[in-house]
Parts: structure tokens; C-alpha cells; sequence
């Protein structure tokens, strides 16, 4: 009997420790759930923003970085209507695209937050990184909010800190 407990906790704590599969914000599965096929239509405001993240940061000398996790945060603010993301990029200190999250319409429903995240060990990016997002929205909503959050611990020090996006483009197909 007492080797089916033991049987038993053994078993118990090899399910335990069973990681479930994570998805990366770099699959492109990830946002094929969210896609949608959205109509032209002539009331559309059609935007790009900018977002300046950082996966490394200059410490004591130009000559030593900190790697960085980066959360980029992507929000709707509308209360009651979705808003349309066409594509998001992600950009290295010289201005070189590192990757293209996703290069079709996807919806973030109201007062939904959508999140990119590049792992700490990622310093493709480097100290001047950014992202440009393509945006669609209905007249009188509000355009999406983008925020960086960049974070690092090691040891007993931690470092964070946070951006936020800016439009640079808006047409209008009136």
C-alpha cells in the first residue's frame, strides 16, 4: 500500500510540474484569431503610429548595455466599439525592420488591451528600437493608445520604465 502512495504522489507531482505550451507573440497564430476581414469604407480614419521601445540601455559607459523585456501595450479606449490594427513593425536603432507581427487587419475590442512582448535575451533591437502601427478606426473614436514598458532585475536592482506612442500620420477618406 504504501508504494501506491508513493506511486501515486510521484505521478501527481510529475503532472504538476508539466509546463503548459506558451505562445510567442512572434507566432503568427497568435493573431490569425483575431483577424478580420474589415470592408473600405469612405468614413474610415486611417493612421500610423510610432512607438520608440528600448531592449537594451547604455549603463555606466556607452560601451555597456542592460538587456530589456519590452511589453508593448496596445489598447482600445472606446467604450463600445472595436478598434482595427492592419499591421505592426518593429524596427532596430539604424532604422532596419526586424519583423512584421502581423501584416493583416485584426480587431481589439473596446477597452481591450493587446500585448507584444520580446523576450529579454532578444536585443535585436537595441538601444533606439520602435515600432510603427498601421490603424483603422470609425470617426469620433478614439484612435488606439500604444505604450512601451520596458523592464530588467538582476540581483536586487531593478530597472522600468515606459513610453507612449505617437500618431505621425491620419488621413481620412471622406
Amino acid at each position: 500500500m504504501k508504494k501506491i502512495v508513493y506511486l501515486l504522489f510521484f505521478i501527481l507531482l510529475i503532472q504538476s510540474c508539466k509546463e503548459e505550451a506558451e505562445l510567442s507573440s512572434i507566432n503568427p497564430v497568435n493573431w490569425e484569431k483575431r483577424a478580420v476581414s474589415l470592408k473600405q469604407s469612405d468614413s474610415l480614419i486611417h493612421g500610423t503610429s510610432y512607438l520608440s521601445v528600448y531592449s537594451q540601455i547604455y549603463s555606466q559607459t556607452e560601451h555597456k548595455t542592460h538587456n530589456l523585456t519590452v511589453t508593448v501595450s496596445m489598447r482600445n479606449t472606446n467604450k463600445t466599439d472595436s478598434i482595427y490594427l492592419n499591421k505592426a513593425e518593429y524596427f532596430d536603432t539604424k532604422g532596419h525592420l526586424i519583423r512584421t507581427y502581423f501584416n493583416k487587419t485584426i480587431f481589439i475590442a473596446p477597452l481591450e488591451t493587446v500585448e507584444i512582448v520580446i523576450d529579454e535575451q532578444d536585443k535585436e533591437g537595441g538601444t533606439g528600437a520602435n515600432f510603427l502601427f498601421d490603424w483603422t478606426v470609425k470617426p469620433n473614436l478614439n484612435e488606439p493608445l500604444f505604450e512601451g514598458i520596458m523592464i530588467s532585475t538582476s540581483g536586487q536592482q531593478g530597472l522600468s520604465f515606459t513610453t507612449q506612442g505617437h500618431r505621425i500620420q491620419s488621413t481620412s477618406n471622406l
